[in-house]
């Protein structure tokens, strides 16, 4: 498998035909392929070590599998999934996974309880973003070997450094985009100076999921190819092709004369435009991701306390809402998601110019100050980023929009490079302690610690009261003591200004044509497309 620069080879069953922009040749898709158009502009790597996006999380959970999943619908319920089963000590210290003795990985090898071991060594060796989910329980690059290791083929031990609820750990295992496993004998065949395979592994795969990778030509198509010997049965489609595209008119036209099964990303104006159309289907995706602005902590102004809180009355919530979310996202004020027992209501914050003016003079800004906005130039971060230059400027601030790729963009937030961002990320799944632990938590606010998974350290946010109790939160048992906490840290960040400011809760809108059955979308940007077919 590699990545190719060309179009896609005629020899497709005629996948090729699709990749003609706007192509009419044929009133209906292949019955055995699935076509999805989308952006892939952010698909950069599937290294899963590597991957933290959301184009690269749904086209991995398609090429790998995990330990274990989250019950689709209940979020505290996990299934089997590589492990047929597991248990917790009684001193919740270790957990024990025993493993299927029938899966094999894609280049034929069997998947054995060292691969798993070796797949997250692998995540903390090469310390990329995605290391910070287990540095956070206390893994590191010299313990982890010690502490999670096969003790035969098929059963796994995972141990824990330091006290932690181990059903936190449990579910990392099940969503982290890091926790799937690697071939690691097909890996290392093609490891370079010691990089364990991530070259390699950035344009090509190793898994043992539904699919394998067969072509990925950059910013036009990847095509996966259904597995055959899939340890729980091959996927009804024999492929599925992702098709780079980012107008949404165009994912109209398309879907409307038959040229695409599925998309993704299409505007507010076009969705409603095909409301009703009988050929078509819509579904609406509730996410956990949120849409946000921040502010680096590392910039003079946003040190203030009270210019963060002026830029908070600098943003136009219910107009955003209103006006540019629709099929985007809804309203959310908290870093927590939407429908949490463990959530406070919103606090209510609206676009307040005058308040604004008076804490930038209190800060020693009465004239304001000039500042640039890093975001995405498509929808709907472009209009966000257009709609805060607009309100910061009403209140003295001047903003430079400077848009770029999205390895671009999030690479200065993980640089800790930028001044003002308008981003979408978070935990994925609905789950207090880890939609706190990635916006507000920042253990080491250094430069060279390295924790770009934690978006409060991009910020640079460092709040010694809020790291101690959500430390806290990780090891407390007892629900009512959690549930105070997880209220107390909310009103703490509220009360501190914390730079990061959700303005909204992903919700991704996906169009399909009316024949396409067993799509149900995943709330982690992880959809598979096992069970998909065509009912024609």
């Amino acid at each position: 498998m590699k990545r190719v620069f060309s179009p896609l080879c005629a020899g497709l069953l005629g996948a090729a035909l699709l990749l003609t922009p706007l192509a009419a040749v044929q009133a209906k898709t292949p019955n055995d392929q699935l076509i999805v158009g989308m952006s892939l502009v952010n698909l950069f790597s599937i290294d899963p070590a590597n991957a933290p996006g959301l184009d690269a999380s749904g086209v991995n959970a398609n090429l790998y599998d995990t330990l274990i999943k989250r019950d689709h619908g209940n979020p505290d319920k996990h299934l089997p999934q590589l492990a047929e089963r597991w248990t917790i000590s009684e001193d919740a210290r270790q957990i024990t996974f025993h493993l299927r003795s029938d899966v094999r990985f894609h280049s034929g090898n069997p998947l054995t309880a060292e691969d798993v071991a070796w797949s997250l060594y692998r995540v903390m060796k090469l310390n990329y973003g995605l290391a910070t989910t287990w540095k956070a329980y206390g893994y590191t690059a010299e313990n982890i070997q010690g502490l999670i290791r096969a003790t035969d083929a098929h059963t796994l031990v995972v141990e824990l450094p330091q006290p932690t609820d181990p059903l936190l750990v449990i579910d990392s295992l099940a969503v982290s985009p890091s926790a799937v496993v690697v071939d690691r004998e097909q890996v290392l065949k093609h490891e370079k100076n010691g990089d364990l395979g991530a070259a390699w592994l950035v344009t090509n795969e190793a898994g043992s999921g539904p699919f394998t990778l067969s072509k990925w030509s950059a910013n036009d198509a990847l095509v996966m190819t259904r597995f055959d010997g899939y340890w729980a049965g091959p996927a009804k489609m024999k492929r599925v092709l992702l098709r780079h595209m980012t107008e949404s008119q165009s994912l109209r036209l398309m879907l409307e004369r038959g040229d695409l099964d599925l998309a993704y990303g299409m505007a507010a104006p076009d969705i409603k435009a095909i409301e009703g159309h009988a050929a078509l289907q819509v579904q609406a995706l509730q996410r956990g991701t949120m849409y946000y602005v921040a502010m680096s902590m590392k910039q003079p102004p946003f040190a203030n306390q009270k210019v963060r809180e002026a830029v908070r009355n600098l943003i136009d919530y219910q107009g955003l809402d209103e006006q540019v979310m629709p099929h985007y996202g809804t309203l959310n004020q908290r870093p927590m998601q939407l429908g949490l027992e463990a959530r406070l209501p919103d606090p209510g914050y609206r676009l307040n110019v005058a308040k604004a003016k008076a804490l930038l003079a209190e800060a020693g800004y009465p004239q304001g100050f000039s500042t640039t906005i890093r975001t995405l130039s498509e929808p709907p971060f472009i209009d966000i980023a257009a709609r805060m230059q607009s309100t910061l400027a009403e209140g003295g601030i001047k903003a430079t929009i400077v848009t770029g790729t999205g390895n671009q963009v999030y690479g200065a937030m993980r640089a800790r490079n930028f001044e003002m961002i308008v981003a979408r990320g978070a935990e994925r799944y609905p789950h207090p302690y880890f939609s706190l632990r990635t916006f507000v938590y920042n253990p080491d606010n250094s430069d060279n610690a390295g924790l770009p998974n934690f978006q409060g350290w991009r910020a640079s946010f460092f709040s010694p009261q809020l790291n101690t109790l959500i430390d806290q939160v990780g090891v407390e048992r007892d629900a009512s003591k959690r549930l105070a906490m997880y209220h107390q840290a909310q009103t703490l960040y509220e009360q501190q200004v914390g730079p990061i400011m959700m303005i909204s809760q992903m919700t991704d809108t996906a169009v399909s044509a009316a024949d396409v059955k067993g799509f149900v979308g995943d709330d982690a940007e992880a959809t598979r497309y096992l069970g998909v077919y065509k009912q024609r």
